[in-house]
């Protein structure tokens, strides 16, 4: 690649970005979460295998459904955030693995293989949820992903029926400054990198 974003950017998706635990009464659309996934889909996985499931919670019944299976903290977050995505991965993802990756039979690899199962679609949706994050601040929204939640209750609840499982959750919206903490530090390179 010869082009790099500039520093405005830089700093909208990473340096200037922040994790938000408020939202303005500004609406999300349903046009705006095609365009976040329309632009999320193209970040790489394994084998292309595109795991991730998302249930946009949008409907004061369904936050209030998701809201009482969390943390009293996150269900506040959820209740006023215009949107919580749930992103969820498919446990039996191979099955698009001839549409998605056609030009190797990769479906076998996967078939009969708990554990390789596992690891691919935990590993390839957290991907994909973060590629959500990114392309969300992209697009000129904001985000607050979190945890803190019974992931059985919420298979059962907005998964049943289906090979789907809740990975993380993650409010979405035009955020208020006011609920953000204080930037707080990173490592610097020399103390979480080496080069060999």
């Amino acid at each position: 690649m010869t082009k790099t974003l500039d520093d405005a950017g830089l700093d909208l998706i990473f340096r200037g970005a922040r994790t938000y635990n408020g939202y303005t009464d500004a609406p999300v659309t349903e046009g705006d979460l095609r365009a976040i996934w329309d632009l999320m889909k193209w970040g790489p996985t394994s084998a292309n295998m595109s795991p991730a499931r998302i249930v946009w919670v949008t409907t004061p019944e369904a936050k209030e459904k998701l809201a009482v299976l969390t943390s009293s903290t996150n269900a506040d977050k959820i209740r006023k955030a215009p949107v919580t995505a749930i992103i969820g991965m498919d446990m039996e993802f191979y099955e698009k693995l001839p549409q998605l990756f056609p030009h190797v039979d990769a479906r076998p690899w996967f078939v009969g293989n708990d554990a390789l199962i596992e690891s691919g679609a935990f590993r390839n949706s957290t991907l994909q949820g973060a590629y959500l994050i990114v392309a969300a601040r992209a697009l000129g929204f904001d985000t607050g992903p979190m945890s803190g939640f019974d992931n059985a209750k919420v298979d059962a609840a907005f998964f049943a029926g289906t090979p789907v499982k809740s990975n993380f959750i993650c409010t979405l919206g035009f955020g208020d400054p006011s609920t953000v903490f204080d930037r707080l530090p990173r490592l610097d390179f020399e103390d979480a990198n080496s080069i060999l």
